[in-house]
């Protein structure tokens, strides 16, 4: 949707998912659509270079984010909300699911 605009598929990849999960690493991007590693960490690089992410290292992983303080975050993130919206129904559903690890056994539901 957003390929035209950006130059890369990944890129809007990228985008959308550190938009709709706040941060994430290259693997966990990858995974998410299906696609092969290097394109991500070629385009995270990028990004990172042109200050719209930033990353953190959390041991032997590198987590990227939005940089919040990105002169056109507000605009980018309307973009992206806008974008996400044309996304299929099941597509939305699991970039909108934060959970990370599986719930433990036998642990009650609450309401």
């Amino acid at each position: 949707m957003l390929e035209a605009i950006l130059g890369s598929i990944s890129k809007e990849r990228i985008l959308i998912y550190l938009y709709s999960r706040d941060k994430g690493y290259a693997t966990e991007i990858a995974k998410t659509f299906n696609t092969s590693l290097t394109p991500i960490q070629k385009q995270l690089e990028a990004l990172e270079q042109a200050n719209i992410i930033y990353c953190e290292p959390q041991g032997r992983t590198l987590v990227y984010a939005l940089n919040p303080r990105y002169p056109f975050i507000a605009e980018l993130k309307l973009l992206l909300q806008k974008a996400l919206s044309f996304y299929p129904a099941e597509q939305q559903e699991l970039l909108m699911m934060n959970r990370r690890r599986p719930r433990r056994q036998g642990k009650p539901l609450t309401l």
